[in-house]
């Protein structure tokens, strides 16, 4: 009987960093889906007039729709469920939809590294070579690019998951409000040596790829600047002052998060950790449209046409 009724209970899985805050949770919910909304229209709009507008069928804009695909994608595995578990206040989900947001949100973070990763090598070769721009960074090679990033990261991650799917839990409650791969390895009475061997070789493979090939490409940069005249700087900061802003505000929110997740006996108000954890999920997806569709001239140009055709 006991074993009975410990399989039925694990065939969910408890998300236990969700707080009961009674009437407020109408006020949060509305919050919540008003946030949620602006992220689906502004990279939605972006991603539809970088389409729309022949003049932006260029590798860099192509990159940025990619981005902002990323963006939908990523908030979508995080908001709908989260809108859920507030209005409800239930705290419970299955165990297939979170290996389902488990992958979701993984690949969502290493996609967005990638990103940026072929975005800086587009900057690299657009300021130290613009005069053979065209020829080395062809639409061809866009798309293989964008396309071995989503396949790497989803091929990766379904390994992940499966190897993760494998285990036999000794508990079902994850201190989250979503489902992290890496608490719930933690919850397993199985051996976990595969997993984390896997986990810590794919986890330094999948992000040491992009972050080094971002970090060879602003070398180069830097390099060309210092010995350039002012007006190759201007230009070269104009360009690259959004994308150092993504990456940066995305690194503090993943590496906020990683900390929160390992030293859980710090001292934190819930409300606090809930949003440290939640950072990088909510704050990225809102933030590159802004950042990409105010700072880039073009963008607003075409922003401006659009709505001017339709007025």
């Amino acid at each position: 009987m006991m074993n009975t009724t410990q399989l039925t209970q694990f065939m969910s899985i408890i998300l236990s960093q969700y707080i009961d805050v009674g009437p407020m949770r109408y006020f949060y919910f509305s919050g919540l889906t008003l946030l949620y909304l602006i992220i689906l229209f502004s990279n939605a709009l972006l991603i539809g007039v970088i389409c729309k507008e022949k003049t932006l069928h260029e590798p860099m804009y192509i990159f940025l729709c990619s981005l902002f695909l990323n963006e939908l994608y990523g908030s979508t595995a995080l908001f709908p469920s989260l809108l859920v578990h507030i209005i409800s206040n239930i705290k419970e989900i299955s165990r297939t939809f979170c290996f389902i947001q488990i992958f979701c949100l993984y690949t969502y973070a290493v996609l967005e590294y990638c990103n940026l990763a072929v975005m800086s090598y587009d900057r690299y070769v657009s300021i130290c070579y613009p005069f053979h721009y065209s020829r080395i960074i062809t639409h061809h090679k866009v798309f293989v690019f964008i396309l071995l990033s989503w396949l790497f990261t989803f091929l990766q991650f379904s390994f992940t998951v499966f190897l993760s799917a494998r285990l036999q839990l000794c508990d079902n409650v994850i201190e989250k409000v979503y489902c992290d791969n890496y608490l719930l390895v933690r919850l397993a009475c199985s051996n976990t040596d595969v997993n984390n061997i896997y986990g810590l070789f794919f986890t330094v493979l999948a992000l040491g790829i992009p972050l080094s090939l971002i970090f060879y490409s602003y070398m180069k940069i830097l390099k060309i600047c210092w010995n350039s005249n002012r007006e190759t700087k201007q230009r070269a900061m104009s360009t690259c002052t959004p994308h150092i802003a993504s990456l940066l505000n995305f690194s503090f929110g993943c590496l906020f998060e990683v900390l929160q997740s390992r030293f859980k006996n710090v001292n934190m108000p819930a409300t606090l950790r809930i949003c440290i954890s939640v950072y990088f999920l909510m704050c990225q997806p809102l933030f590159n449209p802004v950042m990409y569709g105010v700072r880039l001239t073009k963008i607003r140009n075409a922003c401006r046409k659009i709505i001017y055709s339709l007025i």
